[in-house]
Formats: structure tokens, sequence, C-alpha cells
């Protein structure tokens, strides 16, 4: 037998168990990095911000106290205000799909495509709001951490076709009025008996108030997701028509009387909510934004400022698209600010606030107005703000979701003008609204306002000279889907609008309005 040779074998035991020694070290160091990350990644997580992004649907100024309206009281909102920030100058859109596809992608219309009004569950054909091919704020804020949720109103999808739209459109949960679906009655209700769609299916909720439903559904999410960044989109179904008596309100009978109780309904639900962040201590960390989606109803008139105003919805006057905004922050922050915003600015904003990257593949139109928010800023990072849209599109010859005009007629407003340029892409109307904030004296004209019409002439010779059609996979249709005719018939009245302006009401017009309500209601 030879003999052992123990040096070597001492060295051999020591370089075995420095090599042991080593691997456990490197995989103990793998671990605490890997808890490390995992920290690291809670803490972050644990500092961004809540979002509650609330919008009222078709509802301007003149409903609002805090705007200078008169015909209303609404204690919560008021009360939201003297702890918020109050913005004085946000564009919508003048409708609901653009104003509504504006903020979730970042984009312009004539960029995203939905630069018409389209009711999809309603008139179908296919068309859809592709989430694979378009931004969304919920799904880059989900990628990021958050938990999603979405209640009440969408429109731009047919649940029926797509039941899984709200999560491709990033959202965890989801509680939605489906829309009026094409040759289902019960889907038109979206108030009593409403009918909505969960991931536990769809279902009319007999004896029910649709905006209870929501609210509730948005109160649990907040609880239950307390312990993670969440965001939560809440387009509300109120005050749209048909215009309804509410729970607190039975005995509501004339359009206006109804008007009235759905406006103070808005205003109960918010009270729910903002007690709801008090009493769980989650407004400590939350950013709450209120807002409406165009302005209100032209069959409706308020008045505001010793003015009569007659709803703006689908127009371009300050009434359709100047819509009231208010944020409040996790410090509450109380001032009111000029600044210029629009809707395309919501997703870089909460992106912004989130410390979350945007999209690279997507080019987005907005501008962040975080700094407004944190910094007290009294400019945001914009010259000016831009509004168009709304009226139907048409289905073409080949099946897609055209626009009804290759170039839709628009406006853009700084702090101070505010200019209508038309189809052919020229700037027809200029207006001071510091001095004539009810748009009564076209400026065009007159020769001091050269330099102010050259400097909007510039932007207006960025656009580009085609507006996009919508993004999307076309889908099957279904046996329902409404006739291309009747579309191609309210184009065409469309293009044969005279003006894109909703002026101001009279005195004698309110009082029939009001006082009809007063005398049906005795």
């Amino acid at each position: 037998m030879e003999k052992i040779n123990t040096g070597f074998l001492k060295k051999c035991i020591i370089k075995s168990v420095l090599l042991v020694t080593l691997v456990f070290a490197l995989f103990s160091c793998k671990e605490k990095a890997k808890k490390l990350n995992e920290i690291a990644k809670a803490e972050v997580l644990e500092k961004q911000p809540n979002f509650i992004f609330i919008m009222v649907d078709d509802l301007g100024k003149e409903w609002f106290p805090s705007y200078g309206a008169t015909e209303i009281i609404t204690p919560k909102i008021d009360a939201l205000v003297n702890t918020s920030i109050k913005f004085n100058n946000v564009y919508s859109m003048p409708q609901c799909t653009p104003s509504r596809v504006a903020l979730i992608t970042g984009q312009y219309p004539y960029s995203n495509g939905w630069v018409n009004h389209y009711d999809v569950p309603r008139w179908g054909h296919g068309a859809n709001f592709d989430a694979d091919k378009n931004p969304s704020f919920a799904k880059a804020l989900q990628n990021a951490g958050y938990k999603t949720c979405i209640a009440g109103k969408w429109q731009i999808n047919d649940f029926r076709i797509e039941p899984n739209a709200m999560q491709k459109a990033g959202f965890d949960a989801f509680c939605m009025w489906t829309g009026y679906e094409s040759g289902n009655a019960p889907s038109d209700n979206r108030y009593w008996d409403p009918y909505i769609i969960t991931k536990e299916g769809r279902k009319t909720y007999e004896g029910e108030f649709g905006p209870d439903i929501f609210s509730d559904f948005v109160i649990d999410f907040m609880n239950q997701n307390n312990e993670n960044p969440f965001c939560i989109y809440y387009p509300m179904v109120l005050t749209h028509s048909p215009f309804v008596h509410t729970p607190n309100e039975p005995e509501a009978k004339p359009k206006y009387e109804k008007h009235l109780a759905m406006v103070r309904y808005t205003d109960f639900i918010i009270g729910k909510i903002l007690d709801n962040l008090e009493q769980t201590g989650l407004d400590d960390n939350t950013y709450l934004v209120f807002t409406t989606d165009n302005g209100t109803s032209p069959s409706i008139i308020g008045k505001r400022n010793g003015k009569y105003i007659r709803g703006g919805k689908a127009y371009l006057t300050e009434n359709g698209i100047n819509s009231p905004f208010i944020v409040k922050t996790p410090d509450n922050k109380h001032f009111t600010t000029n600044a210029l915003v629009d809707f395309t600015d919501v997703l870089p904003t909460l992106l912004d606030l989130a410390g979350v990257e945007q999209q690279p593949e997507y080019k987005i139109d907005g501008h962040s107005f975080a700094n407004v928010l944190t910094d007290k800023a009294t400019k945001s990072e914009r010259d000016y703000m831009l509004s168009m849209g709304g009226l139907p599109a048409h289905i073409n010859k080949e099946g897609w979701l055209e626009n009804a005009m290759q170039f839709r007629d628009r406006v853009l407003r700084n702090e101070k003008y505010k200019v209508y340029v038309d189809t052919l892409q020229n700037i027809h109307r200029l207006y001071n609204l510091e001095n004539d904030p009810y748009e009564t004296e076209n400026l065009i004209g007159d020769a001091e306002m050269k330099p102010v019409l050259s400097e909007f002439k510039t932007q207006v010779d960025a656009f580009p000279k085609l507006d996009n059609n919508p993004t999307y996979t076309n889908l099957p249709g279904l046996p329902t889907d409404v006739k291309t005719e009747f579309l191609d018939k309210a184009v065409n009245r469309l293009k044969h609008r005279k003006t894109n302006m909703m002026g101001l009401a009279t005195e004698e017009q309110f009082l029939k309005l009001s006082q009809h309500a007063v005398e049906t209601k005795k």
C-alpha cells in the first residue's frame, strides 16, 4: 500500500472546504440580494400613490357651485374643492367616445383615430377599442404592480363579443353597465334595474339603482386592496339621460327636477367615497381626480355667474369642453390654478406620479402636469390645449369604422385666446376669453390680432393633414348590428352642421324649463 501524502491531503481538504464555503457564500449573497430586491420593490410599491379617477357623464360647470353655479347645492363636492386643487382651464373632448379614448390613451382623436362618437355595443360591425394596439394608462400601471379597477360606463367594446375586454385594457376588477346592446332590451338600463357585467357574468339587478352598485364596488375594491398601490377608474353613468328619479328623491318627475336629483345623487356618491378614504386612512397616499367627460345635455339650462348656460355637449364652445377638474392630493394642497391641461395629459401624469415609464412603443400627445400637483407650479408643460370630435362615424365599404371627415374641425386655446379651425385647416374664429368668456365677439378680422393668429397658425400647420381612423382588429359582427345606412345618414347630417357653437340661453328659456318642473311637481 502506498503511503498517503498527508500534506497533499490537507491541501485538498482545505481547497474543498474553501470551495464549499464560497459556493454557500455566493448562494447566500444571491438569496440576500433577492430578498433585498424584494424589500426594495415592496418599499417602492408602498411609496407609490393610489389613484381614483372619477368622471361624471354629461355635466358642465354650470352645475358646480365652486365654479359659480347657483341652481344647485352640492355640499360634498364643495367640501372636496375646499381641500383640493381647482383647475380653471381643462379641456375634455366635446362628446363621450373621443373624451374617453383620449383619456385612456393619452392621444388626441386625430392620433388614436376615435374622432367621432361611436357606440360600439349599440351599432356594432366589429369595431372595438383594441387594447393590444393602443396605449392604456391602466395597463401601464398594472404592469408596474398596481391593482386596477373600473366601474361604470365604457361603451367602446361589445362585451358579448369580447367578455375579456376590461382585462385586456388592464383592469383586474370590473363592474360595468354593458351599454345598450343591440337586440338586448334589458341592457338599456343603467339606472333602475341595471344590466351589469362583472367577472361573475351579466344580469339585471332588479329593484336596485345602478350608481349604488358601481360606487359600492369601488369602495369594496379600495378596502380589499389597501395593502397595494391601486388605480380606480370610475366613469360614472350619472348624469346622462334618460333622466330618472333617485333613491334620495323618489318623487322627482319632470325632466329638470330629475336632472337636479341626479346631480345631487352624484354629490351623495362622492361623499361616500370621500368618507371611506378618510375612515381607512387611504387619503394620506391617494390622488383623487374629479371631472366630467363633456358639457351638459343641450336640453338642460343652468345658471352660472349670472348667465343662463345651455348645456354644450357635442359643441366646441366652453360650455361643451371646459370641464370642471378637481384634484385632491395626499397632502391636501389647496389652491386654484389657470394651468392648461387637457384629457391627453391624464396618462402621462398618472405614470409620472407613480414613477412609471411611458410605453416606448406608443407616441403620447399629452404632457404631465405633475409639477402643478407636487410643486404648485403655476403653469403646466403645455402652451395650448385642444378639443375636437363627436357625432357619429360610419362603416366604409370594406367594413371598417371610418371618421366622417378626413380632417375634423377643432379648437385650440391658450390662457387668453381661443381659435376655431375648420375642416380645411383654416382658422375662422378668434376669441379673447379673458374679456369675452362666452364667445360673443369674433376677432378674426381685427388687425391687432395678426400676431396672435400667426402664433396659432404655426400650431395648426403642424397638425397631420389627415386624421387617423381607429386601429383595431376587426371582429365578427352580430345580426342585430345597426344598418350602415343609418350611420351614413347621421354622418351626412354632421357634414351639413352649420356651426359647432352653443350660445347662451335666455332667462325666458330657463324659466320655461324650470317653472314647468315646479308646476309639474305640484
